[in-house]
C-alpha cells in the first residue's frame, strides 16, 4: 500500500498553440522536483486529461517520471466511461512506470449510476488494476455523479482500492467519520478544505493551489504535523482566498495564469476552454500581490509579467 500522506499537484498539461509543450513541463517539474511535495496527479482535471490523446498521454507521464525526484510519487489519471477503457489506461500507466491509479466516476449514462452500479465497475477496474487505485470523486465533473457513504464504504473493503481522492464541494469529512482509515486513506480535493481535512483525518491532499503555490500548500501541511494550529489557521485562510479568486472562478485557465505569474510556464487551454483575459489576467495578479504581502516567504517566484505569458493573443 503506497503512502499517500502528503501534498501532491494536480499538475497542468502545457501548450503552446494548442500542442503539448514538453519543455514547459520539464520548467515546471525542475521547480516542483525541489518542493516537498509528495507527488504529482497527472492526467487530471487540472491536466485537461480529457482533451489528450494517449500518445500525449504517454509523453506527459514520460516527462513527470523523467524529472520527478525518487521519493516523489505519481499517480495517473486513469478515468474512462468504459470497464475496459479504463484497465486498458491503468495498464499504460503501470507500462509508463505510475505508482497509483485514479479513476473518477463514469458518468455519461448518468441516470444508471447507482451504487450498484458504480461498486461493480470499481471493483472489477481494481481487479484487473495493476497498479493501486484511488477513487476519484469530483462531481462537479463527472455530472453530478458522486461516490456515496455507502458505495465507498463498500469499496474500501477491497485489497486494491488503497485511497479516494474527494473534490466535492462539501469536502471529505462526511466519509471520514465513517471510513476506516486503516483501510482507506482520503485526500482533500481542494485547498478550499484542506485543513479541516488534515483535522478530520484526511492523509494530505491533491491541490490545484499546490500547481503555483506548492511551498505554502507543503508549508501547510508541515505546520499541522507540527501542531502550530493557531498559523495553520492563518496559512489555511489565506489559501483559501487566493484559492476561490484563481481556481474557483476560472477552473484551469486561472490556474494557468496563476502558474505563468509565480514562475512556472502553462500556456493557455485547449479549446473549448477559453484563455482569459486581460482584465482576468491582471485580477489573478493583483490576488497573488496580496498572498505574497502577506506571506513574503513565498515570494521567490512571484513575477509581475508571466514568464511565457501570451497576453493578447487570440484563442488557441
Amino acid at each position: 500500500m503506497q503512502n499517500l500522506s502528503g501534498v501532491w499537484a494536480p499538475i497542468c498539461t502545457p501548450f503552446t498553440k494548442s500542442e503539448i509543450d514538453i519543455g514547459k513541463l520539464e520548467h515546471n517539474m525542475e521547480i516542483y522536483s525541489k518542493t516537498k511535495l509528495r507527488g504529482y496527479f497527472a492526467l487530471g482535471s487540472n491536466g485537461e486529461a480529457c482533451m489528450l490523446n494517449e500518445e500525449e498521454k504517454k509523453r506527459v507521464l514520460r516527462t513527470v517520471l523523467r524529472r520527478k525526484e525518487s521519493n516523489q510519487l505519481l499517480m495517473a489519471g486513469c478515468s474512462h466511461e468504459s470497464l475496459p477503457g479504463t484497465i486498458a489506461l491503468t495498464k499504460l500507466a503501470a507500462d509508463e512506470g505510475a505508482d497509483v491509479a485514479s479513476i473518477m466516476t463514469p458518468h455519461y449514462f448518468k441516470k444508471a449510476m447507482t451504487d450498484d452500479a458504480l461498486i461493480c465497475f470499481f471493483r472489477a477496474a481494481a481487479d484487473n488494476s495493476p497498479l493501486p487505485v484511488v477513487l476519484y470523486n469530483a462531481p462537479g465533473f463527472a455530472a453530478g455523479v458522486a461516490l456515496s457513504v455507502k458505495a465507498v464504504l463498500r469499496l474500501s473493503e477491497h485489497p486494491n482500492i488503497i485511497g479516494m481522492k474527494d473534490s466535492a464541494p462539501t469536502g471529505p469529512n462526511i466519509f471520514l467519520s465513517i471510513i476506516d482509515r486503516k483501510k482507506l486513506s482520503i485526500l482533500a480535493g481542494s485547498a478550499n478544505f484542506f485543513l479541516p481535512s488534515l483535522v478530520m483525518g484526511a492523509v494530505g491532499g491533491v491541490l490545484s493551489a499546490a500547481n503555483f503555490l506548492p511551498q505554502a500548500c507543503c508549508r501547510l501541511y508541515e505546520i499541522f504535523q507540527q501542531g502550530d494550529m493557531e498559523e495553520a489557521r492563518k496559512l489555511q485562510y489565506a489559501i483559501l482566498q487566493i484559492n476561490r479568486e484563481v481556481s474557483g472562478r476560472h477552473g484551469v485557465a486561472g490556474v494557468k495564469v496563476a502558474m505563468d505569474f509565480t514562475g512556472f510556464s502553462a500556456g493557455d487551454p485547449r479549446l473549448p476552454l477559453l484563455p482569459l483575459s486581460s482584465t482576468e489576467r491582471e485580477c489573478i495578479r493583483l490576488a497573488l500581490e496580496k498572498f505574497m504581502e502577506e506571506y513574503p516567504q513565498f515570494r521567490n517566484h512571484f513575477i509581475s509579467e508571466p514568464f511565457c505569458g501570451e497576453l493578447n493573443k487570440t484563442p488557441n
